[in-house]
């Protein structure tokens, strides 16, 4: 079997958007199926590979199979962008400095017109 990560985990879109469905509540596989206009096969591999990444779990409760989040999982991710957040936090800010400065430039032209 391939050893997976968290980082595998949150590398695609659909299995990001999973989890931040799963986040919310736990679903049953065909209702998280249901949210999303891929195939149940393709649902299937992604809860699979979260599975694998200890993302989710699964829970038998009668006839239904029950998809839960496992939060505790994603905390090494997290740190991981964490230490990025100053950085962007400056490159945003600075952004925000420059359209502003625009904005403030193009106001005073309109005005001198």
């Amino acid at each position: 079997m391939t050893r997976r990560d968290i980082f595998q985990a949150i590398a695609d879109p659909v299995r990001r958007d999973i989890i931040e469905l799963l986040a919310e509540d736990s679903l049953t596989v065909n209702a998280v199926a249901e949210k999303f206009e891929v195939s149940r096969p393709a649902i299937s591999k992604h809860l699979k590979i979260l599975k694998e990444c200890g993302v989710i779990d699964f829970e038998q409760k009668g006839r239904e199979r029950f998809c839960m989040i496992q939060p505790k999982t994603l905390i090494p991710a997290f740190l991981w962008m964490e230490q990025y957040r100053n950085l962007w936090d400056e490159k945003l800010d600075s952004f925000e400095k420059y359209l502003n400065k625009l904005q403030t430039k193009n106001l005073d032209d309109e005005q001198n017109k």
